[in-house]
């Protein structure tokens, strides 16, 4: 069985709604934080399948957070050897200055449900299934584009939303795969930075019970076409 690595930066910031098509593309999965004191010894280039997900800290924080750099070493030797990689907003970001584009905090903060905006070359790869659908967006960093990427995905605020490198490379700012996960709970503790937003929990709640399950069906079917692809 194929193998899928998930590098888990916070603990309520998992695969969710992922693990489906993910399972169903005969992967088995297993987990790291980046807390555990074993993660510095992980192989990043041998799983089949590496997944990072979110988290709020920012790239540039290294000496806050000593295991980015030692992160970002590894997935360099990973991206290099091309192999499988997904990258979801912190995760993204990993990806883009791993590949040597600066990570910088954007303008504004981006927080709550709504659609992206598809390039054509966004509209002809698997985030096709996400037009139309409104997405959980939670960041307030963002990136430039590194070299020899395809930009796939923008928002009014944040031109870079998505990007990939060939069909084995795939960052994604936004989280498609939150809309039915308990952990948003959690999300939602952090008040302070949802009204930094323009917004509140209370607005983000009532969007996520209505539009999440949508959000998250779009999500699997782009998550599944991409690993049919590899």
């Amino acid at each position: 069985m194929k193998r899928a690595l998930i590098i888990r930066h916070v603990p309520h910031e998992g695969v969710a709604g992922y693990r489906l098509p993910i399972e169903r593309a005969g992967y088995d999965l297993s987990r790291v934080d980046v807390g555990d004191p074993a993660f510095s010894s992980v192989d990043l280039v041998e799983p089949d399948l590496v997944i990072m997900m979110g988290g709020p800290m920012g790239v540039y924080e290294r000496e806050q957070y000593p295991w980015i750099g030692c992160q970002l070493r590894r997935l360099a030797r990973r991206l290099e050897a091309d192999r499988p990689t997904l990258g979801v907003c912190f995760g993204s970001q990993m990806m883009a200055a791993a590949l040597g584009a600066p990570v910088f905090a954007g303008p504004v903060k981006e927080v709550g449900f709504a659609p992206i905006a598809l390039t054509d070359v966004g509209a002809a790869s698997p985030l096709r299934h996400l037009e139309g659908t409104s997405v959980l967006h939670w960041h307030g960093d963002t990136f430039d584009l590194p070299d020899n990427v395809e930009r796939l995905a923008e928002t009014p605020a944040y031109a870079n939303q998505a990007f990939r490198r060939g069909p084995r490379l795939l960052a994604l700012q936004f989280h498609a795969e939150m809309g039915e996960d308990p952990r948003i709970d959690a999300w939602l503790q952090d008040t302070p930075y949802i009204a930094s937003a323009g917004t509140d929990p209370a607005t983000v709640r009532a969007d996520h019970d209505a539009l999440g399950p949508q959000a998250v069906s779009a999500g699997r079917a782009m998550i599944a076409e991409w690993l049919a692809g590899l």
